[in-house]
């Protein structure tokens, strides 16, 4: 129990502010001095230990708001990190932050956080704490912050509508964490106390809180856009000796539409949908022979993303949102679409209808996404399903479904079973429907917590005919088992080490179904280390595996014949302190590779010279050699990021990316003013460049791609 509060049935009843308030980040008024600060703990480095700086932290509420009140103070004012003033932008400056439970479901949160600068942050969290975080993802909200010689003060002011609880008899339960982060002592103090073996926003170790009296209001919003470019591309002429050059001015217009249908359910609306202000892609180098993965950056599907979550095991999914409107990275035209997510009782619903236009390789395609979920048993344990499909105006079809249920069997274990299956026009065209060929069986049971002996199983099975052409998938027809275990120890005392994993064991081999052969195989040892400070090191040993039926092509025409390999590799990497000024991490291995040997590095420097700069960098080589058919080649992959902001409104990046393996340079440089949450202007630059103009008859231009844009947004809302 905590001195001041009062309780409802176990949960804590959060405060209603009594008196008005001013947003201006001090929160010196009575009404919020009669409540009381949360208790808060020591998370890192050292669980329990006493604080270094005293912090007060408040939440409180009236009829359309939640607010945060942090009066942190700070023996060492000019120890403050502010690193940067960009939107979303995790800097390692100090922080004032809140994950809602807002469903209450033990899963999924909603994380909000601000700096010295009052820099916004938002992100969504998924499978409690465990899955992937949604940092793409942007709702309304206010802040406001102010530094002082005794350290600075914030308050945070979040709607009813970006929470999307659910309101009965104007009851609403959920559940909180909050924080404070010292930056440059790598110190987490929070509310509550949740042990440094659990990772720090996870909804199940939340605090269960209600709100009283809430009528909850039902805003929309409808947001236009204008936008106008000239696009200079060069093409080959028809005889194909020459490039010329070809410019296109184009305009469009636009727009969104949210509606919070009830409390906590949300209808998006969109028309000739643009996604102009994306960040560019991060290049990658794949040494694989698997297809590479990237992530969902467009923010029409950011919200409550992790509904539409069903994770087959690594990267692969039943539904990646960025199958809709893509193609092989290029953009395809939205005509349109909606969709509709939020809770309905005990489920979770999501539903998304996207339609795309003809291109020249593509018919127009309708894309659906249906998915529910529900706990079952106890509060930690869920079912449920999903159906997804693409429909051409061509008569193809591909359609899936998905089944799936986690029950949590003991204190931290979870047993998981997926199943699901796939329905494509042209697999069905050739070889008929076939039951077991045409699905994805996969069984995981788990221990879910970072101290003391950790575990892991998983089998899967897919058959030859499975085809999630709106999913991701990284192989077909295939049986595979993996397994991890691993020891986690938190040394007590004043060392210097925060966290010592002796012991972390990784293994999966995958067969092929067609004659139970080893495909792939590989097996894994860790060792790391973490200081106090946040400074980490690991050191791997692994030992692979590989059966080619076909030859495995790289760069210059670099082969590798088929056959079986089996090769030992040693990496490591190094992670300076985090709360540093000028910070970087390190990679390093070396390996045999297949029949020959690879040696790589990756260095990835930060520096952040003022809240108004900062300047991040990547540095990836390659060095692949097989000396018996003089044959190898060497990568370098290079990236170049500018962070300036002039305020929290107004702010520059430039992100210029060099692959010589794709003899190719980029540059995407994004200007933005953000008059007011929701409203902005954007002028958008991307470059493309031939690095070596000779490899090909006639010779390439120097700039291959050459765009300018500029778009502008402006939300109502009623």
């Amino acid at each position: 129990m905590i001195p001041g509060y009062a309780y409802d049935n176990g949960r804590l009843v959060l405060p209603r502010i009594q008196g008005a308030i001013q947003l201006d980040g001090m929160s010196n008024e009575q009404a919020w001095q009669q409540i009381e600060p949360l208790p808060l703990t020591m998370h890192i480095p050292t669980f329990r230990a006493p604080l270094t700086e005293r912090s007060e932290i408040r939440i409180a509420y009236d009829d359309d708001y939640l607010y945060v009140s942090g009066r942190l103070f700070d023996t060492e004012p000019t120890g403050i990190r502010v690193n940067s003033m960009y939107r979303d932008r995790w800097a390692n400056d100090d922080n004032l932050g809140i994950m809602i439970d807002a469903f209450d479901d033990n899963d999924n949160g909603l994380w909000f956080w601000t700096t010295p600068a009052g820099v916004r942050g938002d992100a969504t969290i998924s499978g409690d704490g465990y899955g992937p975080t949604n940092g793409s993802w942007n709702t309304y909200w206010d802040v406001a912050t102010e530094q002082t010689d005794e350290g600075w003060f914030a308050e945070m002011r979040i709607p009813f509508s970006s929470l999307g609880f659910q309101a009965i008899a104007g009851r609403v339960e959920l559940a909180v964490i909050t924080y404070r982060y010292i930056a440059r002592k790598n110190e987490w103090q929070l509310f509550p106390a949740i042990p440094p073996e659990f990772t720090l926003l996870r909804p199940s170790l939340a605090t269960d809180a209600v709100l009283e009296g809430v009528q909850t209001h039902r805003p929309v919003y409808i947001t236009p856009y204008l936008l106008s470019g000239v696009d200079r591309t060069n093409r080959l002429n028809d005889a194909g000796d020459q490039f010329h050059t070809q410019s296109d001015v184009d305009y469009e217009i636009g727009g969104d539409l949210k509606y919070n249908v009830t409390n906590n359910t949300t209808l998006d609306l969109t028309v000739n949908t643009d996604f102009a202000q994306v960040e560019a892609d991060d290049y990658q180098v794949n040494l694989t022979r698997f297809p590479l993965f990237y992530p969902e950056k467009r923010q029409f599907f950011q919200e409550r993303s992790a509904t539409f979550y069903f994770l087959t095991g690594g990267a692969t999914r039943l539904f990646h949102s960025r199958r809709i409107g893509l193609d092989e990275g290029e953009p395809v035209r939205l005509i349109g679409g909606a969709r509709f997510v939020g809770r309905m009782g005990d489920w979770d619903v999501g539903v998304l209808d996207m339609q795309t236009a003809r291109t020249d390789r593509l018919p127009s395609e309708n894309f659906g996404v249906a998915r529910v979920r529900r706990r079952v048993i106890n509060q930690y344990s869920n079912a449920g399903a999903m159906v997804t499909s693409r429909l051409g105006d061509d008569g193809s079809y591909n359609v899936a479904y998905g089944l799936d249920g986690s029950v949590r069997y003991a204190a931290d274990d979870y047993f998981t079973v997926q199943w699901a299956q796939t329905f494509d026009h042209s697999v069905i065209a050739d070889s008929g429907f076939r039951f077991m060929e045409s699905a994805l069986l996969r069984v995981t049971a788990s221990r879910v917590r970072q101290r003391g002996f950790t575990y892991s199983f998983s089998g899967r099975y897919s058959g030859p005919d499975y085809k999630p052409e709106m999913g991701f998938v990284t192989r077909q027809n295939f049986t595979d088992l993996f397994y991890s275990l691993s020891y986690f120890h938190y040394p007590e005392g004043d060392g210097p080490f925060r966290r010592i994993d002796p012991f972390q064991l990784f293994g999966s081999v995958a067969l092929r179904n067609t004659d139970r052969t080893i495909e792939s195989a590989f097996v894994e040892h860790d060792f790391d280390l973490q200081w106090n400070s946040g400074a980490s090191l690991g050191l791997d040993l692994e030992l692979y595996y590989e059966d080619l039926r076909e030859s495995l092509w790289f760069p210059n025409q670099t082969e590798v014949p088929a056959g079986s390999y089996t090769f030992p590799r040693f990496e490591g990497d190094y992670n300076m302190a985090p709360g540093s000024l000028f910070r970087s991490s390190l990679g390093w291995g070396i390996q045999k590779f297949y029949d020959g040997w690879l040696a790589d590095i990756g260095v990835y420097p930060r520096w952040s010279l003022s809240r108004f700069f900062g300047l991040s960098a990547a540095y990836q080589l390659n060095v692949v050699r097989f000396p018996d058919r003089d044959q190898g080649f060497d990568s370098h992959l290079v990236r170049l990021r500018i962070e300036a902001a002039l305020n929290t409104k107004l702010s520059l990046n430039a992100f210029v990316q060099l692959s010589n393996t794709a003899d190719y340079a980029a540059a995407n440089v994004r200007i933005r003013y953000n008059f007011r949450e929701g409203s902005d202007l954007w002028l958008v630059y991307n470059e493309g460049l031939n690095l070596d103009r000779y490899r090909s008859n006639p010779t390439l231009p120097l700039s291959d791609a050459r765009t300018l844009m500029l778009k502008y947004t402006y939300t109502f809302a009623r």
